[in-house]
């Protein structure tokens, strides 16, 4: 919709883009939340994993339940505006700005989670989806900040996608921010 309206204004399908995707973000936090732990990202559900949180076995399910949450999305989404339900995205985000904005994006995201953890977990929902908010304009890449939203975005030809050949430079980047805010937080709580 956002595309659709902004008459061609990049920054304004951006803005658009930008809030759909912050408060939608926080009203699913908010409302899976107390059911999942608002479990929508396989980068946190691993760290998740490794810091004891969840079991391998919980973990592999939710992983398999996100990858196939954003595929569906991406067809309800096409659904809704007469698009193919599924088509490859043309939309070239490749090199190296593109791959460590993702870094970027992805340690920023760990770090609200991790700290928020431990410190306020009430206010994570709202620091996550102002935190993706504020991404969205302070990276190069629009903070996809996750690998089954990235998956999903490959298939999708809209202002939102990403071109296939593109997502493993970005899992791997979203991989390596991660790592480094986990080490980050083991290294201050040590």
């Amino acid at each position: 919709m956002g595309e659709r309206l902004s008459g061609g204004q990049a920054g304004l399908a951006l803005l658009a883009n930008t809030i759909a995707t912050g408060a939608a973000l926080t009203a699913l936090i908010l409302t899976f939340g107390p059911i999942s732990g608002g479990q929508f990202n396989p980068i946190v559900t691993c760290v998740e994993a490794f810091q004891g949180n969840l079991s391998r076995r919980e973990a592999s399910a939710y992983v398999v339940a996100q990858i196939t949450g954003a595929l569906v999305g991406v067809s309800v989404a096409h659904m809704m505006f007469d698009e193919p339900l599924y088509q490859w995205s043309q939309r070239d985000r490749s090199g190296l700005p593109q791959a460590f904005s993702e870094g970027v994006a992805t340690f920023g995201l760990l770090t609200v989670i991790l700290n928020c953890s431990r410190h306020d977990r009430r206010a994570l929902p709202v620091a996550v989806g102002a935190y993706i908010t504020a991404a969205y304009w302070f990276t190069a890449s629009t903070s996809f900040a996750n690998p089954a939203v990235t998956v999903a975005r490959a298939m999708t030809n809209t202002f939102s996608g990403i071109e296939p050949s593109n997502v493993p430079g970005f899992v791997m980047a979203q991989v390596v921010g991660a790592v480094v805010a986990t080490a980050l937080f083991r290294w201050l709580d040590g």
